[in-house]
């Protein structure tokens, strides 16, 4: 295991309580509002990025390698009820945050 050095882009502590405030008041109805469809996208996007972007470094990680097909698939459960749901909503998000379909 590698440690992390001071130099590092990533810190251990990358999603603090201001992070998720900061992404549930751009993305949600709300700052409080955790429980939204759109809240929760933007949350797992954050995740599958800090993740996405650590697997490029520690490519033989396969525990953070799992957790991140993982993520992805409850993120693509979310878009799938969203789009279901309310069409619009969904495609707000997806422009918002430019992921793909």
């Amino acid at each position: 295991m590698q440690p992390v050095s001071k130099d590092s882009n990533f810190s251990i502590m990358y999603l603090t309580s201001e992070v998720k405030t900061n992404i549930f008041s751009a993305y949600g109805k709300t700052a409080t509002d955790t429980g939204s469809a759109e809240g929760q996208i933007a949350l797992f996007t954050h995740r599958i990025q800090h993740l996405t972007e650590h697997l490029k470094i520690n490519r033989n990680d396969k525990v953070t390698e799992r957790s991140l097909v993982r993520l992805v698939g409850k993120r693509r459960r979310l878009l799938d009820y969203l789009k279901e749901k309310e069409i619009e909503r969904y495609r707000e998000i997806i422009r918002k945050l430019n992921i793909r379909k």
